[in-house]
């Protein structure tokens, strides 16, 4: 869809319906014919307002359905559109330059629990906590159109709408106005993959799905087959509109392994390509981060070198390798994981999975990086995040099975390693309350099939099928919802002063956030339990035993230590530090 300025007294109406014999425009009670263009695009008008028009489209006497490229839906995703003037915002962040990945700290977080209203207003009244934590981006959730009032935001099917819920595009803006002015950058996580399971009326339009593959969530998207030219050009306009008229500083790519694409150039090649072009003209940077399950480095590497070109992508190895380290537990795909030197690994190397064995998948997977040229941030990484905690049986935080000390451990590994870092919204205070899945689909059929779908996804981890909660079930939702009454508790007061040392530290010593893989060395002992990482001249030292241990160093000062117990210090001595049980020291 596209708007007219505020003085015209018309609003233009487009529509690409490739194979309709007729499409009407609807407002109101009334209907008018639209007139057929090139490439399957129809073309039509409204009197009125741009600000506030309700539409929708007639096809083939079907209908009205929404615009694919509603901007706001303000009663639902089954229901008309209604227009947004972009332009409309007047922006207050002329002097944010923008802010580069490499060196950074994100934050992810999902608006509907982040606090207790849930709104993009109430997120912006928590943003002098995370200036204080050291956080450079926030990374939000999918916040694009969805069938019911609370979801992860994975079943989307307006990809260019804020949910009302939220507050709508109008509130949106202004949060990505206030994160400016608090020096913070806006990462938005985007689906492009697939398409929710309510209200995704995109085939009463045209070729948008594809029948000849599939992926984990049903039908893929038509990428490369007939007419897929618009619908490619579909998720790239929608990608540079969150850049461009919201602001966004970066995008995070969702699943994209479940991108079925055989072009020639690549989606995501041709997105990188297309991105980097409004990056010039807009005068900063523009960061785009891939979730893959491939461990293919090609995603990274930069066009020049026959890569995709984006910035970043995820690494589970490096969360999988940290949580087997800390928790013990090997069941389903952290099996791989369970040697001390796994961990090591993954610290030297990116991946772990590099062209093993997956015992997991049964069969071999990933691909090497190449150390000696690919800079270590291009590699995400968190201890906690929203996929590994909320697929979970009980959507579990490590707080429910670690004690202080081992949750600053993993604060340490994920902050001070030489990745980019990424923590997910409550780990910084240890947060008790889990993070579970939840929906609110009207449909009871549809609610019912999530609910059993996921159980069933729960078998190969061996988790209980009878202790998973009912998705649908609202106090589900309530339940993972931030308490921040809890930062009053002195274990979670200790531990976010820890989280905000190390933030510090991390923007205080160069070794930090040195991006050469060369730098980083680690030495480790498996039966006593520890683990040395040495970033150039800095040592990160770990005592992961339950008992006291002598580890040996070259370090002769201490920036920063914390130990389970909190009256336990570490005792520096001729080429050893003897750390406590669950704790750790950063010399220097």
């Amino acid at each position: 869809m596209t708007t007219a300025n505020t003085e015209e007294t018309t609003v233009p109406i487009d529509v690409w319906a490739p194979a309709a014999e007729s499409v009407r425009l609807a407002s109101g009670d009334a209907t008018a014919p639209m007139i057929r263009g090139e490439s399957g695009w129809w073309h039509g008008s409204l009197p009125g307002d741009p600000a506030g028009v309700d539409y929708g489209f007639v096809v083939d006497g079907a209908g009205p359905f929404p615009d694919p490229r509603s901007r706001r839906q303000p009663n639902g995703v089954h229901e008309l559109s209604r227009t947004f003037d972009p332009a409309a915002h007047a922006w207050q962040d002329s002097a944010w330059t923008g802010r580069q990945l490499a060196g950074a700290t994100i934050y992810e977080l999902h608006i509907g629990t982040f606090t207790p209203e849930g709104t993009l207003k109430a997120a912006a009244g928590r943003l002098d906590h995370l200036v204080d934590l050291g956080v450079d981006f926030v990374e939000l959730l999918p916040v694009n159109g969805f069938n019911g009032t609370h979801n992860w935001g994975y079943d989307g099917v307006l990809w260019y709408a804020v949910h009302e819920g939220y507050g709508g595009p109008a509130a949106y803006q202004r949060f990505v106005d206030a994160c400016h002015a608090a020096g913070i950058g806006v990462i938005q996580d985007v689906v492009h993959n697939h398409l929710g399971p309510s209200g995704n009326y995109l085939p009463n339009f045209g070729p948008y799905l594809s029948d000849a593959e599939g992926n984990t969530w049903g039908a893929s998207v038509n990428l490369d087959g007939q007419d897929s030219d618009e619908v490619r050009r579909y998720i790239i306009d929608s990608a540079l509109m969150w850049l461009r008229d919201y602001h966004v500083d970066g995008l995070r790519l969702d699943a994209v392994h479940a991108l079925k694409d055989h072009s020639a150039v690549h989606l995501l090649e041709q997105l990188a390509g297309e991105v980097a072009v409004l990056s010039a003209h807009v005068g900063r940077p523009l960061t785009l981060i891939a979730e893959s399950d491939l461990n293919d480095p090609q995603l990274i590497t930069p066009r020049e070198a026959n890569g995709y070109g984006l910035d970043a992508q995820w690494s589970d190895d490096f969360h999988h390798a940290v949580h087997v380290a800390l928790t013990g537990e090997t069941v389903g795909y952290y099996a791989d994981f369970e040697p001390l030197g796994a961990l090591a690994k993954v610290l030297t190397r990116g991946f772990f999975h590099d062209g093993t064995l997956s015992t997991f998948r049964g069969r071999h997977h990933g691909r090497p990086i190449d150390v000696e040229r690919m800079p270590a941030w291009r590699l995400v990484v968190a201890s906690q995040n929203h996929d590994q905690i909320g697929n979970r049986a009980i959507g579990d935080r490590l707080s429910a099975q670690l004690d202080t000390g081992q949750l600053a451990i993993a604060a340490a590994l994920t902050l001070l390693g030489p990745f980019t870092p990424m923590l997910f919204m409550g780990e910084e205070w240890g947060a008790r309350t889990p993070w579970q899945f939840f929906t609110s689909h009207p449909e009871p059929e549809l609610g019912l099939a999530t609910a059993e779908g996921r159980i069933g996804e729960f078998a190969r981890m061996g988790w209980d099928p009878a202790v998973v909660p009912d998705p649908q079930d609202p106090a589900t939702f309530e339940r993972s919802k931030l308490d921040w009454s809890e930062l009053h508790r002195p274990e979670s007061g200790r531990l976010l002063a820890f989280y905000r040392a190390l933030a510090g530290l991390r923007r205080s010593l160069a070794d930090l956030t040195d991006p050469r893989f060369a730098r980083v060395a680690v030495a480790y002992d498996e039966p006593d339990g520890w683990l040395r990482l040495t970033r150039g001249g800095t040592e990160i030292v770990i005592n992961l035993s339950s008992s006291g241990r002598s580890i040996p160093v070259a370090g002769q000062r201490v920036h920063l230590a914390f130990a389970n117990n909190a009256d336990a210090t570490p005792h520096l001595g001729e080429g050893r530090i003897l750390l406590p049980p669950h704790a750790v020291a950063v010399l220097g």
